[in-house]
């Protein structure tokens, strides 16, 4: 049998919620699980050799029901156009789920960012934006990060819709940086967020965070910045990796000396005097929770028996498949799901949307309240439903987010002679 795609396995979900989401209408139904536009543009570039080199690149915009489209943009070999709109369509249960005025989408350009110098980095960056620019802005579509772009990357998207559209606006991408526009604690959002997420969690099953062990997979900017959250509330971080090696210390990792090395460009499997093993194995640790901040598909049918761990907070997008989902979960593993755990991070990009719209600057500390808030209020949500339903968090998440999504389309769609049409909220948050 072919293995679930994962923009299939959104499908499936949405499929499975609808009734409970009470969205009877089936052409409805569709709407929410087909995107409203797919871009896929040939991006060309002169490189450093001389030579011209051609590149596919994609912007999926899946929903604009509750807001402009939302969502980053990553440049991997392995990119595909299904994972795009896959990535896409989670946006847009992601941010409904959190309650904010924006929809979903995604972009990604097929290429190994390593092979390339700073100077081809910028030139793929810049001639991707001329090809998307007239698709984008502060109201209809907004980029940010993801799988090896950062503010950088975002700079020069900025700069290049500047040049081309002949207005200065800030807004059209977030994750920018604090010169250009960004928002103070942007780089931490994601691992704050279910940080946030999981003190909750714990707050109200009456668990702490201190004491436990914890395995990290991925220790980029979302996991590293977990890792040493967790470590400060008192957790042991006894396994790690990036794409090199997986460290493992049943007695702890020095979070603070992996973080460093990693800000070095240096490698895990240049560490010396730690204990290493193939990438993969700080998913099989012996620990209380696991935080899979890699790619999609990581945790699956040939490993997921083997998972040790009790909780599971997903700071990857689609970490787990489908079929390991439901294994983990008839065990009684709690899986704190992507749309809500990695929420943190287009919380935040709302944030500075948002600042950059009214010409505001917040303090950290304001972000991060804000941000707290957000998290639990959609956290409390989530699991009162799952309760009353006795079902997943995810399956929950997703009920939540499908009837919001069903919602403002229909209050979208045109009505007969006599109807007033609702009134739509602010875009700023309180």
């Amino acid at each position: 049998m072919a293995a679930v795609t994962p923009y299939r396995r959104f499908q499936l979900l949405v499929d499975a919620v609808a009734e409970e989401a009470g969205v009877e209408d089936p052409v409805l139904l569709e709407r929410i699980k087909t995107p409203e536009r797919i871009l896929t543009v040939a991006v060309p570039i002169r490189a450093d050799d001389g030579k011209m080199r051609l590149y596919t690149a994609y912007r999926v915009q899946h929903s604009s029901a509750r807001g402009p489209y939302k969502g980053g943009i990553r440049y991997h070999p392995a990119v595909t156009l299904d994972e795009v709109m896959a990535l896409a369509a989670w946006m847009s249960i992601k941010t409904a789920v959190v309650d904010i005025p924006m929809g979903g989408g995604k972009g990604g350009i097929v290429v190994d960012p390593h092979q390339l110098s700073e100077h081809e980095l910028e030139a793929l960056t810049r001639a991707y934006a001329d090809a998307i620019w007239r698709s984008i802005g502060p109201l209809v579509d907004v980029p940010a990060p993801d799988v090896n772009t950062d503010s950088q990357t975002m700079d020069w998207i900025a700069d290049e819709y500047r040049r081309d559209s002949g207005q200065n606006a800030p807004a059209v991408v977030t994750g920018k940086s604090l010169p250009h526009g960004g928002s103070r604690g942007r780089d931490t959002a994601t691992a704050q967020g279910g940080f946030d997420v999981l003190a909750r969690a714990f707050t109200l099953t009456g668990n702490t965070i201190a004491g436990k062990r914890v395995a990290v997979q991925g220790f980029g900017n979302a996991g590293s910045h977990a890792a040493a959250l967790l470590a400060n509330a008192g957790a042991t971080v006894v396994a790690a990796s990036d794409s090199s090696a997986a460290l493992l210390a049943p007695d702890g990792l020095p979070v603070g000396v992996l973080a460093r090395h990693k800000a070095e460009g240096g490698s895990f499997i240049d560490l010396p005097g730690i204990s290493k093993a193939a990438p993969g194995a700080e998913l099989l640790a012996d620990c209380d929770l696991l935080v899979p901040a890699a790619l999609e598909d990581q945790i699956h049918a040939g490993n997921a028996h083997a998972i040790k761990a009790r909780w599971i907070l997903e700071l990857a997008n689609g970490p787990l498949t489908a079929e390991a989902d439901a294994e983990l979960a008839r065990r009684g593993v709690t899986i704190f799901p992507d749309i809500l755990a990695n929420a943190g991070g287009v919380v935040v990009s709302y944030f500075e949307w948002a600042q950059n719209l009214h010409h505001e600057s917040w303090t950290g500390e304001e972000v991060e309240a804000r941000l707290a808030m957000t998290m639990r209020t959609a956290y409390d949500a989530v699991a009162q439903l799952a309760a009353q339903a006795e079902t997943t968090l995810r399956t929950a998440a997703y009920t939540i987010a499908v009837k919001r999504i069903a919602a403002a389309i229909e209050a979208a769609d045109p009505k007969p002679a006599g109807r007033a049409a609702p009134e739509t909220a602010s875009p700023v948050p309180a």
